[in-house]
């Protein structure tokens, strides 16, 4: 979620007192991106796709869910913003650590099993809640839906659960569909790579088409970056498409439109 969006409750309705959550596992992917895995001190029930809000030193934000209710520990994954005010501290953390904890997940970015198709857009972190869900489906042996994932990033290792997809995407052919693609194939970082390129949202209409998706059985999710929202909405809300969206914010750099 949002590094600048602090936790906000109504004049006069108090917080609910706040639990802790053990570090029980720390990955670093880059030197901007973490996955944490936590042991909450108290149980915390969840649905796919929403949020937890953790806090250090009176510091709290909300991050999404990457984990499955089924599984042992919260797992969130993290990217790191310079001059932010909480995850610079979660950069310190190691095994065993402390953070505080919201006894309550919330949100309302969940599955919709009215629509039986499922295209997910991501930047990022914004592949959190998908992979929630596809989890989430998946444990539960269900059956007549499918999920089309295309996650987008400036370079190949931001892609991080890109692994995890592509085998669900194998092993559940008639389930799962997943596209990662990367913005700056030309530079030296994402020497090798052989997938899509392009800014995710500027792919979006070319597996619109060949999924052979239509907004009459299909309803699009949008998480990650306001920049990436706003456009993929800009294109798909005037043709019909029913969307849910969540937005996250990182600065270092401003988004700009791609150039026709």
């Amino acid at each position: 979620m949002r590094e600048d969006q602090l936790t906000v409750t109504p004049k006069g309705v108090p917080k609910a007192p706040a639990a802790t959550a053990r570090v029980i596992r720390r990955k670093d992917h880059t030197p901007d991106l973490m996955t944490l895995w936590l042991e909450p001190s108290v149980p915390f029930p969840f649905r796919p796709g929403q949020y937890c809000t953790i806090g250090l030193e009176g510091v709290e934000r909300p991050y999404s869910i990457v984990s499955a209710p089924h599984e042992p520990y919260l797992e969130l994954f993290i990217e790191l913003v310079p001059h932010g005010q909480l995850t610079p501290r979660l950069w310190r953390l190691r095994e065993g650590d402390v953070v505080s904890l919201r006894p309550r997940a919330k949100g309302l970015f969940t599955l919709d099993h009215r629509f039986s198709r499922h295209l997910m857009v991501a930047t990022v972190t914004g592949i959190a809640p998908f992979v929630s869900m596809v989890r989430d489906y998946l444990h539960r042996g269900q059956e007549g839906h499918r999920f089309y994932i295309l996650h987008g990033a400036s370079y190949w290792d931001e892609l991080v659960y890109d692994s995890e997809l592509k085998a669900l995407a194998q092993r559940y052919p008639h389930i799962l569909e997943y596209v990662p693609t990367v913005s700056r194939p030309q530079e030296e970082r994402n020497q090798g790579w052989t997938g899509e390129t392009g800014r995710v949202n500027t792919i979006v209409g070319k597996y619109i088409q060949k999924f052979q998706l239509n907004p009459e059985d299909t309803v699009v999710y949008l998480c990650g970056h306001a920049g990436m929202i706003a456009d993929v909405k800009s294109q798909l809300k005037p043709k019909g498409w029913q969307m849910r969206e969540e937005h996250y914010f990182w600065p270092p750099k401003p988004w700009k439109p791609p150039r026709e």
